[in-house]
């Protein structure tokens, strides 16, 4: 099965589901004695990725203070610690580098 890590971490950290791989390039830092899909599937990589999406024409200055405030938050070492241990992995940014991130996984 291929199951979001975040959703599936608990269980294998307590030993009730073993994980055979990760689905990313690298290993997760989260779970770093788990090996890759790459390691036995050369070139295999699949990953997924949250953010946060506003409406088309919302005012500039409004998504500049939300991308301030969200990245702020992102900054705090506890959160970053509780996304890292819920098995994300965190990246701040500017706005135009999430618009650009869509846009690479698009073309994947």
């Amino acid at each position: 099965m291929f199951d979001p890590l975040s959703s599936s971490i608990e269980h294998i950290k307590a030993g009730k589901l073993r994980a055979l791989a990760v689905t990313t390039r690298t290993r997760w830092e989260t779970l770093p004695d788990i090996p890759t899909v790459d390691n036995f599937v050369t070139g295999f990589e699949a990953s997924a990725w949250q953010g946060v999406a506003a409406p088309k024409k919302m005012p500039v200055e409004i998504v500049e203070k939300l991308n301030k405030e969200i990245n702020t938050a992102l900054a705090d070492p506890k959160m970053t610690a509780r996304l890292t241990d819920a098995g994300g992995t965190v990246l701040r940014g500017s706005y135009a580098d999430f618009a650009k991130l869509i846009a690479e996984d698009i073309e994947k």
